[in-house]
């Protein structure tokens, strides 16, 4: 089997690094479909449309409501077809950048992405999540290739509150292990390709950071001011979390965000928080022989996440629900990267020592 690595053509990274957004936009064009909600451009919308237009750029922009569903999609797309962009810019957090990958997609141009939260890996992936009527997970879809251009201001991500930072911890200490358990058992990464070693490394090489720096990193998180520490962190929950997971490839731990938000209470919980909770649920049917699952959990004290359902937020329930959000799992692709074949009642039975 072919071994796949893939990327953003270019990663910025750095305090003014939205300053570079019409030098980069001028590029491929006079033309941006700028996707965005409208929090986000009530805040920034006029420095980028100056950016832009100091190059010559101009924008059109298609704003964001809500889940990502079809319907938003089909709309976005037909405001973009009209508006024949060179490029789509999308910024914000996940929802704004998956919807500008649906529209950049569409209309076949590149894409740029400028997060201004640091909650989950979105920014340098292909992938995007579609959410049905009832906010519930309905499908990942890909762009053919990954961002172009991946602008990082940390002096913004720095003013997000820090609830969105530390989901975004929860989201990147999963990879190196789902890696791991997707290389041992033959499983594919997001370019449906074996993961190379590379990945892994980086995955590994994440881990490293977040254990060492994501305390430090938590407390700098709102107050817009980016320290050293949050430099690095902001990198391995961005960067080497990205490319560990798309090419190194995922399983329990984010598997179980098709079946946790079954559970009363647990579907408000940010991505985040959720895999952070599937992680231990997955080290634990991992059956370890060292101390990674104390050492995590330590860690997750340390820096405020959920180590019990209860903690991530879930109401009472009745007992069949582990078994339905079991069933749901076992369901997704990434559940297959393990390494042995799960029963809805072994993995209920490891829901039920978190609860």
């Amino acid at each position: 089997m072919l071994k796949i690595f893939g990327g953003p053509g270019r990663y910025v990274q750095g305090p003014g690094a939205l300053e570079s957004l019409g030098d980069y936009a001028a590029l491929f064009g006079p033309r941006a479909a700028l996707v965005i909600d409208r929090h986000v451009h009530g805040m920034l919308g006029p420095k980028i449309e100056s950016l832009c237009a100091s190059r010559q750029v101009g924008l059109t922009p298609l704003f964001v409501e809500g889940d990502l569903t079809p319907d938003q999609v089909q709309s976005l797309r037909a405001q973009a077809a009209r508006a024949a962009p060179d490029m789509v810019i999308a910024v914000g957090g996940g929802k704004a950048l998956d919807a500008g990958k649906a529209v950049a997609k569409s209309v076949h141009r590149h894409l740029l992405t400028v997060p201004t939260v640091a909650s989950n890996d979105a920014p340098t992936s292909k992938n995007y999540v579609l959410y049905d009527a009832h906010h519930q997970l309905l499908a990942v879809e890909h762009m053919l290739f990954n961002p172009t251009i991946v602008l990082v201001d940390t002096a913004v991500i720095a003013t997000a509150p820090a609830h969105f930072f530390r989901a975004g911890l929860g989201d990147a200490v999963s990879k190196k292990f789902e890696a791991g358990q997707c290389a041992r058992n033959g499983g594919l990464n997001m370019y449906d390709a074996a993961p190379p070693l590379t990945a892994q490394c980086i995955a590994d090489g994440c881990l490293r950071v977040l254990l060492a720096d994501g305390a430090a990193a938590l407390d700098a998180a709102g107050t817009g001011r980016p320290t050293p520490a949050f430099e690095r962190v902001v990198e391995a929950m961005i960067l080497m979390s990205g490319l560990g997971f798309e090419s190194g490839g995922l399983s329990i731990a984010h598997a179980l965000t098709r079946g946790l938000p079954r559970i009363p209470g647990v579907a408000a919980a940010l991505h985040g928080l959720q895999v952070a909770l599937g992680l231990l649920v997955q080290l634990d049917l991992e059956r370890r022989d060292d101390d990674m699952l104390q050492t995590l959990t330590q860690w997750y004290g340390a820096v405020g996440l959920p180590r019990s359902l209860r903690e991530l937020g879930a109401q009472p329930f009745d007992d069949g629900v582990l078994e339905t959000a079991a069933s749901l799992t076992l369901k997704a692709r990434h559940a297959a990267n393990f390494d042995r074949r799960l029963t809805v009642a072994e993995l209920a039975n490891a829901l039920r020592r978190r609860a």
